[in-house]
């Protein structure tokens, strides 16, 4: 009997990596010690899950992405008593867990690739994709036919009654194995069998000797790709769905999911497109949505939630997985978001368009909303994943906010996604406003995908500048450890830490930030529990205003006739604003507003020391006048607020007081 699915629309996730989470034995490498430790104050966020990025064993070519034992934890993290453990207080506390399931590839360490290398007469053969070299497989047809023509000839001679000359016999036989034996040593110098290249490590086959074929890895070399046309593969990626689930896992969040079916034909890509040239050949294959189905049949039976990441994809193709009655994700992750300052990758990095921004969300706002989604007992709509961060992109407040106001950036960017439509994901450090990290030698860096970049790209250009793309582009720099406490080792292990920890942890932890009512991180508490109190804000359309204004970013969400207006300004300068036309005619009216949110303190309480750096720098003698200039503006607004203090009501043509830098408001509008 199937088990029914929980809720995901009105939850949000916190992901939590591992290895720079919290370390609870001392060892400098996070650990599900310390996760346990830690669980009630993911809990205070006002989070309902967790989702774990990988946690198996691995070599770490590409930090747990690379998986050689599906079935156990990697014994830097702990073991599996110590996962149930931690599972089990999870669910005590009411969060649920989702894991990452990483099926497109493996690692070349685990025990089937290591067998499927041995050749092609194992029953791991053909669980990974293996090609001959382009050339030898030519070579290798004309080599068997002359065989098979020699053998027809010695058979002739045999039958014929002549007199059969052995010795040309056998120099036609040491001919054909010193034919065979040269094919196999020149393998290696024939051209792979295509054009791709890999997204981590330069081309995307690697060339095994003991095999005599290449593999294929989209990704780096240590991780080469499973062959999911083959039936078998299938069945263990079921088996290991079950595996986790039996133990009580609530379900997976499946990485880079869209890339596992490919052209059985594996064609060249464009030559003229740089790392992604074979991608209209791996994603989204031929049999992938059939593949999908057979993994949702088991999810199903546990009430398991999949949210699937699908990167270079867009929404009308996203609606063939999460919506009708063919669906077969119930969230995906897409990377639109995560580009408003870069091309395709954050390695082309063309600084923050807010308008590019406001185009993604927007885009998957209005493709989403009110589409039908499908079978009985699971949500009926198509539903976003909200996400700003992940280990995926370097930190969202040094891409899209402003350190010198870093604080109020911090805070405005979380208002400006966990409103919208959808399902909130924080990851690790989010909540702080962490920062990106500035290592000073490209050798200080562990992710392959970052030293591939240094090595590949921009080798005209000087060793610091090209050092610097990588300090603004680098997923190492949402992987710095968290930063607990301002003692030391940041609070988050009291041995050597694993990675460099950022030096700004004195003045951004979250010791100090539980005691500031205005942190980033009691904001964050605010945000979430605002969403979760709101049904306009669970289940209202989504509208934005304004599209083209290149520093507000303000969206509505209407439900039942009340409408909930966020207003967000991306400006470092005071920034004037209108109340949208459609809304006008309420303000004529005399009718008045609530403020539920802002993410600056009442006027004359707190400081405006917003910066991360010591230096200060951020208000200019001119900019502290207009700040004072606000101040007055917002006096009269806030004199209307009732004698409680706890709720704000402002008349509606008295809401529009100039923003302060990257302010951000959250206003409930009186219903028609």
């Amino acid at each position: 009997m199937k088990k029914k699915q929980f809720d995901f629309r009105k939850m949000s996730f916190y992901q939590i990596w591992v290895r720079s989470f919290c370390d609870g034995n001392g060892d400098g490498i996070g650990d599900l010690y310390g996760v346990y430790d830690k669980l009630d104050y993911i809990k205070s966020l006002g989070v309902d899950g967790i989702w774990f990025s990988p946690i198996f064993p691995s070599p770490n070519a590409d930090y747990g992405y690379d998986i050689s034992d599906y079935k156990n934890i990697h014994p830097d993290y702990g073991t599996l008593e110590q996962f149930q453990k931690v599972l089990d207080r999870a669910h005590e506390l009411g969060l649920k867990v989702l894991l990452d399931l990483v099926i497109n590839h493996t690692s070349d360490e685990h025990p089937w690739f290591i067998e499927s290398c041995k050749g092609k007469d194992n029953p791991y053969s053909d669980y990974y994709i293996w090609r001959d070299p382009l050339g030898v497989k030519i070579e290798k047809n004309l080599e068997e036919a002359s065989e098979i023509l020699t053998e027809k000839r010695d058979e002739l001679e045999d039958i014929s009654g002549f007199p059969v000359d052995q010795r040309k016999r056998e120099k036609r036989k040491e001919k054909r194995d010193r034919n065979r034996k040269r094919i196999e040593n020149k393998a290696e110098q024939y051209r792979p069998p295509n054009n791709w290249f890999s997204q981590f490590e330069g081309l995307a086959w690697e060339y095994k000797e003991q095999r005599g074929q290449y593999y294929l890895h989209i990704f780096a070399r240590k991780q080469p790709d499973l062959n999911m046309d083959n039936p078998r593969v299938r069945e263990e990626v079921k088996s290991i769905m079950r595996f986790w689930l039996d133990m009580g896992v609530d379900g997976f969040r499946e990485d880079v999911i869209n890339f596992i079916s490919k052209d059985p034909r594996l064609p060249d890509g464009l030559p003229f497109v740089p790392v992604i040239n074979g991608l209209p050949f791996y994603k989204d294959g031929p049999n992938l949505h059939r593949y999908l189905q057979e993994f949702r049949e088991v999810a199903l039976e546990y009430g398991a939630v999949q949210i699937g990441e699908a990167p270079f994809t867009g929404v009308k193709k996203a609606l063939s997985y999460i919506a009708g009655k063919d669906r077969v994700l119930d969230m995906l992750i897409q990377f639109d978001t995560m580009m408003a300052d870069c091309f395709m990758t954050e390695y082309v990095y063309h600084g923050f368009r807010l308008r590019k921004l406001k185009r993604a969300f927007s885009r998957w706002e209005y493709g989403l909303q009110g589409k039908r989604a499908g079978r009985e007992g699971t949500s009926c709509m198509a539903w976003n994943a909200l996400y700003l961060e992940n280990h995926d992109h370097p930190r969202v407040v040094s891409r899209y906010g402003n350190l010198h106001f870093w604080r109020a950036s911090a805070t405005m960017l979380a208002a400006s996604y966990i409103f919208q439509r959808g399902t909130p994901f924080l990851y690790q450090g989010q909540e702080l406003g962490m920062t990106n990290i500035a290592l000073d030698s490209i050798d200080q860096y562990l992710d392959v995908a970052s030293k591939n970049a240094y090595h590949t790209f921009h080798l005209r250009e000087p060793v610091e500048k090209r050092l610097r793309r990588i300090q603004i582009s680098t997923r190492d720099s949402a992987r710095t450890p968290v930063q607990w406490s301002p003692g030391s080792g940041a609070g988050f292990t009291s041995g050597t830490p694993w990675f460099a920890i950022n030096p700004n942890y004195v003045r951004i932890n979250a010791q100090d930030q539980e005691k500031k009512a205005y942190s980033v991180l009691n904001f964050y508490r605010r945000c979430l529990a605002l969403r979760k109190s709101e049904e306009t804000l669970l289940w209202g359309t989504y509208r934005e205003y304004y599209p083209a204004h290149p520093k507000l970013f303000m969206y509505e969400r209407r439900y039942k006739g009340e409408v909930i207006l966020v207003v967000c300004s991306f400006s470092k300068k005071p920034l004037s604003w209108k109340i949208p036309r459609s809304l006008s005619r309420k303000a004529a009216a005399g009718a008045e507003a609530e403020l539920l949110l802002s993410n600056y303190p009442r006027t004359g309480s707190g400081d405006r020391k917003d910066s991360c750096s010591k230096k200060r720098g951020a208000c200019s003698k001119k900019m502290d006048s207009c700040l004072k200039k606000i101040d007055s503006c917002s006096k009269k607004r806030d004199s209307r607020s009732n004698e409680s203090g706890k709720r704000h009501f402002v008349k509606m043509t008295e809401i529009c007081s100039p923003l302060r830098p990257y302010e951000a408001q959250v206003w409930r509008l009186p219903a028609r």
